[in-house]
C-alpha cells in the first residue's frame, strides 16, 4: 500500500506531464498539425504513467517499460509521416510525439527541472523559422551557390 505522500507525488507528476504536453501540443495544433494539444498531452501523460507504474511495480527493472515506451512511440510517430511525390511531411510532428514521450519518462522519473527545460527547448525549436521557411531556404541556397562557385 502506498502512502498519501507517494500518491501526491505521482499526482503532481501526472499534472506536470499533462501541462507540458498541452503547452507543446498547442503550438502544433495552432499550425494545424495532426498531433496537437490532446495527442501530445496524452502521449506525455501516458509515458509518465507507464514510467511511474514501472518504478512502483517493477522496481528491479523499470527500464523494460521505458524501452517499450520509446519503441512504441516511435511507431506512433511513424504513422504521422507521409511520403508524397518525392517530399516527406510530418517529420517534425513525429519527432514532437517521440520527444514528448521522452519528456513524460523524465517526469515519471521525478526529474521535473530537466522536463521543464527540455520542454522549453522543444518549444524554441518548434518556433524556429516557422514563419519564414522560404526566406530561410533562399539564404541557404545563396550560401551554397557562393561555396560552390569558389
Amino acid at each position: 500500500m502506498m502512502s498519501w505522500t507517494l500518491i501526491l507525488i505521482d499526482l503532481v507528476k501526472l499534472l506536470v506531464a499533462m501541462v507540458l504536453g498541452i503547452l507543446i501540443g498547442s503550438e502544433r495544433e495552432h499550425l494545424g498539425k495532426p498531433a496537437g494539444m490532446r495527442t501530445l498531452a496524452l502521449v506525455c501523460l501516458g509515458s509518465t504513467l507507464a514510467t511511474i507504474l514501472g518504478i512502483n511495480y517493477f522496481p528491479a527493472d523499470p527500464t523494460r517499460i521505458i524501452q517499450g515506451i520509446i519503441t512504441g512511440l516511435g511507431f506512433l510517430g511513424a504513422g504521422v509521416i507521409i511520403a508524397d511525390s518525392g517530399s516527406v511531411k510530418g517529420l517534425t510532428t513525429a519527432a514532437s510525439v517521440w520527444t514528448m514521450a521522452i519528456v513524460g519518462i523524465v517526469i515519471g522519473l521525478g526529474e521535473y527541472a530537466m522536463a521543464i527545460i527540455a520542454s522549453i527547448l522543444i518549444y524554441v525549436i518548434l518556433e524556429l523559422n516557422k514563419n519564414k521557411p522560404k526566406k530561410s531556404m533562399k539564404k541557404i541556397r545563396k550560401i551554397i551557390r557562393k561555396i560552390t562557385r569558389k
